[in-house]
């Protein structure tokens, strides 16, 4: 990764913002670090990117369970986790073979579906669903298609994080439920894609010492998501959520 270690100062300053966007991410509104990737994407070859980013997303998501551990709603979780590991799976095995432009184009087109679906389903749905009806059937099928799309991005690039935010609005999650879900979700799907990056080479000594200068901007980032998500509403959160996924998933599309 000879790119790693020949970054300029104003690359480095563009993914040391991105680094502080995903702790902002992982305490306020989560999707909003598919800028974060594709910031990632642009300096670095697509592929590298993923794997500088991971270290870092998982330090946001340490960040996230401490601030919200007590807001996670379990039977969300697993009903979600063997759904995601075969998505995992299917994007590591995607991994092998696709290259960076492949990766991107099916990346933003996936996320921009994701956002248009939950447009659609907001519009059709009952304002008063609760999380806990991921317990009926249509609720077990939404889980299970959402969990390998989401298991597919995250390995793929990083980007699950769209796709289960997409999920956990659509299940009516509020803003603490929601934060609380997401943050130990990706704390453990994002710790089991470690062996599997480290063994694609997208996890290698360069890339560590790029993480070990950059993990140091997660933090205020998460304190800035930590303060500001009390100054914004539900409805604006939702908003937030939704058009960062679009930003994001058209960014990656159009590149």
């Amino acid at each position: 990764m000879d790119t790693i270690t020949h970054l300029t100062t104003w690359e480095f300053a563009a993914l040391a913002l991105a680094a502080l966007l995903v702790g902002f991410s992982k305490t306020a509104v989560s999707g909003a670090n598919t800028v974060s990737l594709a910031i990632f994407a642009a300096i670095l070859p697509a592929r590298a990117s993923t794997g500088v980013l991971l270290p870092i997303l998982i330090a946001g998501d340490v960040l996230a369970v401490l601030t919200y551990r007590r807001h996670a709603h379990w039977p969300t979780l697993w009903r979600l986790f063997p759904a995601v590991a075969a998505g995992v799976v299917v994007g590591a095995v995607f991994l092998m073979w696709a290259d960076d432009e492949i990766v991107r184009t099916s990346i933003g087109a996936i996320l921009l579906l994701m956002a248009a679906v939950t447009l659609w389903r907001r519009r059709t749905a009952d304002a008063e669903d609760e999380p806990d009806s991921v317990t009926t059937r249509t609720g077990r099928v939404k889980a299970r298609s959402y969990g390998v799309l989401g298991g597919f991005t995250t390995m793929v690039a990083n980007a699950g994080g769209p796709v289960m935010s997409m999920y956990l609005l659509s299940a009516g999650f509020r803003k603490l439920g929601f934060l609380g879900t997401s943050a130990f979700f990706f704390l453990i799907v994002n710790i089991s894609k470690v062996p599997f990056s480290v063994g694609l080479g997208l996890i290698d000594g360069p890339s560590l010492l790029l993480d070990a200068a950059l993990v140091a901007f997660v933090v205020p980032g998460a304190l800035l998501g930590k303060w500001a998500l009390n100054r914004i509403n539900q409805r604006l959160f939702e908003q937030l959520v939704i058009a960062a996924t679009v930003v994001g998933g058209a960014q990656l599309l159009l590149r």
